[in-house]
């Protein structure tokens, strides 16, 4: 039993020792220049790597235009979406239940288009680009609310759901040009601005720093749907024409062109 009483006591001296010597002054092995030595390294080493990190973004970030994307590989090939969000819009145009989210999802979205809000801003030349390369704040030119007409949410605030000939807006992904936009289906439609065209005018786009105030042009589209078309699914596709833009690419159906489906019943 002594035996093992004194080689008990010596593991515990052992452990003392290791963590704290007094007679070599060693902590944990190693002494205070020890100790010393290696985080000088590590301070110099990771100060080293703190410091080429620094510099490589340093580099990096005065090579950026703080309004203009350096790389815009999809300009050429602008992306659209719709308003209502949804890839299928099915609704009875007999109960407003069924389409009150619609119509407030378009009320949300042309708010910023309100006449009062956009006479604000600048009455800018139709047909011309607005070039501004050289200010620094760039204008901004108006698109009333107005312009669209029976899919304004003024005349008919149900945006045309109630009688079952449905509005949808389509936006345009920001880009620094612009192209006339068309709506491929064997229904009847009715455009806004008419023949579905972004006028040059709000274009180009500078980016959210030089444009802060800029507002997207929209289309909207009036579907002309009469009874015999209820209750069928109709299918909508809308594509941007120019002669730079591919539409008709099968490996990415979503660039230049947005799909839809929308069912009415009542």
């Amino acid at each position: 039993m002594k035996g093992e009483k004194k080689e008990s006591n010596e593991k515990k001296e052992t452990w003392k020792d290791f963590i704290y010597n007094p007679t070599t002054g060693e902590f944990l092995g190693r002494t205070a220049s020890s100790w010393g030595l290696i985080l000088l390294f590590y301070f110099v080493f990771y100060g080293f790597l703190a410091g080429m990190f620094s510099l490589t973004m340093f580099v990096m970030l005065k090579t950026l235009d703080e309004n203009v994307p350096r790389y815009q590989d999809r300009v050429a090939n602008p992306g659209l979406v719709i308003r209502p969000h949804a890839a299928e819009i099915l609704f009875n145009s007999s109960d407003p239940s069924n389409y009150n989210q619609y119509v407030q999802e378009l009320h949300n979205l042309l708010h910023q288009y309100n006449d009062s809000i956009q006479e604000r801003n600048d009455l800018c030349l139709v047909g011309e680009y607005t070039e501004q390369n050289n200010e620094h704040i760039k204008k901004v030119c108006q698109f009333k609310r107005s312009m669209l007409r029976q899919c304004s949410g003024l005349p008919d605030t149900s945006f045309g759901y109630a009688e079952g000939k449905p509005c949808i807006i389509i936006k345009m992904n920001r880009v620094m040009a612009g192209f006339p936009l068309c709506g491929d289906s064997l229904l009847q439609m009715q455009y806004f601005p008419p023949e579905g065209r972004l006028d040059k005018m709000f274009f180009p786009y500078y980016g959210k720093k030089a444009h802060p105030d800029y507002v997207q042009p929209l289309v909207a589209v009036k579907l002309l749907l009469t009874r015999d078309d209820y209750n069928i699914e109709q299918t909508v596709e809308c594509k941007v024409e120019g002669s730079d833009v591919r539409n008709n690419d099968d490996r990415d159906k979503f660039q230049g062109r947005v799909t839809f489906r929308v069912k009415v019943s009542e």
